[in-house]
């Protein structure tokens, strides 16, 4: 694969993605969580979802170390009213994995595994 280190305009079509903050209250206890909603029509969610392979099948270790360099991670910006639509929070889509270590960054926790 071919290492695009110039990038903008990857999303076709249209995308919307944003983050909506929750509340509900039951017997005096508020509860409140984020959720991120992406929503798009059959163009931009393929689109997006071709961006997701990309990064995914990037072989990180290849990319020249003036373009990614050792401990950096693969990643894309989206932004509003260029990608997404204006109504979108801009969005970062990378890779876990550092190049060179693999390493995950400092915050990641691993979800439980049944």
């Amino acid at each position: 694969m071919k290492y695009k280190h110039i990038k903008g305009n990857e999303i076709k079509g249209e995308l919307d993605i944003f983050v909506s903050h929750n509340e509900d209250e039951e017997g005096g206890v508020v509860t409140k969580w984020d959720e991120v909603l992406i929503h798009g029509n059959p163009e931009g969610l393929k689109s997006l979802a071709k961006l997701l392979l990309e990064i995914a099948e990037l072989n990180q270790e290849e990319v020249e170390n003036k373009y990614l360099p050792i401990g950096a991670r693969e990643h894309y910006h989206l932004t509003p009213n260029i990608e997404l639509s204006k109504s979108s929070n801009s969005v970062l889509i990378g890779r876990l994995d550092a190049k060179g270590t693999g390493d995950f960054y400092g915050r990641f926790i691993t979800r439980d595994k049944n």
